[in-house]
């Protein structure tokens, strides 16, 4: 229940369509939670979000459209009413701090049982915090991020290959502070080039 006492109203968000239903069935059998809408990719889940201001998001990370992680960031922000969970198969610790500083108050593996799920989604929604201790204590030994939240913004503005100028025009800077700012994500993570400093970032769950 709500902290209202309410049905707690929930939003599911997992771009594999087996898994989403699985969990749709999964939780409308329990007392006291019902899912709202079920969606495919991370920007229909904000569009979905904002339209019908469910108490609960529970989001998958890889996601098209938006991935689960900026969705979390743009929920916090515009609907901060929405307590966020994230389920995920990639529980990096870099995962972990990304969502916790997006406001996520729930993170946990896809390998949790259904029950506890639907368990957390009580708790988060009662406004406590659940957090898979092992991705918690994985995250604690984990190593910073080096890169600068510019930085940061840079490399995930070119992962999907964009070109230097749409990149400077997608974050309002000029072409050689891209560059710049792109080179020397190369080099503080020892990369070969732009893209495999993507893979890198994205294989510690940075970006």
């Amino acid at each position: 229940m709500t902290e209202g006492g309410g049905m707690i109203r929930v939003l599911l968000a997992d771009d594999h369509l087996l898994i989403r239903e699985a969990l749709v069935l999964l939780l409308e059998t329990e007392d006291g939670i019902d899912v709202v809408a079920d969606v495919g990719r991370g920007d229909d889940a904000v569009a979905r979000a904002r339209e019908l201001r469910p108490d609960v998001a529970v989001l998958d990370i890889d996601m098209p459209g938006m991935d689960g992680l900026a969705a979390a960031e743009r929920l916090s922000r515009d609907l901060p009413g929405c307590r966020l969970i994230v389920v995920t198969a990639h529980g990096r610790p870099g995962n972990l701090r990304r969502a916790m500083a997006a406001g996520v108050r729930g993170f946990l593996g896809k390998d949790t049982p259904g029950a506890q799920l639907a368990r957390v989604i009580r708790q988060v929604a009662g406004g406590a915090r659940h957090i898979d201790p092992q991705l918690a204590a994985d995250a604690l030994a984990a190593e910073e991020c080096p890169l600068t939240p510019r930085e940061l913004d840079a490399l995930r503005a070119a992962a999907d290959g964009s070109p230097i100028s749409r990149i400077a025009r997608s974050l309002g800077l000029s072409e050689g502070t891209v560059r710049n700012y792109l080179s020397s994500t190369v080099i503080k993570l020892s990369a070969d080039n732009r893209h495999s400093a993507v893979r890198v970032a994205r294989d510690r769950g940075w970006i």
